[in-house]
């Protein structure tokens, strides 16, 4: 196995510890130093009163996708701070959201997220987001 397909099975296994990912069958994609893709498919009950992805939602993806790219970097990590800005309805079939690392530090980790459509990239996001990430002991 390379270290890709090693950090990508292990942020896997710390997704599936998580009831709320679990609930949402959500997928890690991608995983890479710095970088987590997630998938998640469209269900009704994820729906706010007009139809659109719930902005609590659109917000705990933003927070998924940032801590596990820090977690390609940092390990265990906790966010303490975490903004996302929601830019326009969020429809779509199945959504993607990807996580960046800006900057890893020893006692932080900034990371930004988009949320947009799987499967049209050139779409614009749906949400950005940023987040401060703390490492936590093992």
């Amino acid at each position: 196995m390379n270290d890709h397909t090693v950090l990508l099975n292990r942020i896997r296994q710390v997704s599936a510890l998580a009831p709320f990912n679990q609930w949402l069958d959500l997928r890690v994609e991608q995983a890479e130093p710095g970088l987590a893709t997630l998938r998640l498919d469209w269900r009704d009950d994820f729906a706010q009163y007009s139809g659109h992805l719930h902005a609590a939602l659109i917000g705990g993806l933003i927070d998924t996708a940032c801590g596990f790219a820090a977690a390609t970097v940092a390990g265990n990590v906790t966010a303490s701070q975490f903004s996302v800005r929601c830019l326009r309805p969020a429809v779509a079939g199945a959504f993607r959201v990807t996580g960046r690392v800006v900057k890893a530090g020893k006692r932080q980790v900034f990371a930004s997220a988009e949320l947009g459509d799987w499967d049209d990239e050139n779409g614009g996001p749906f949400a950005a987001g940023d987040a401060v990430l703390v490492p936590i002991p093992e």
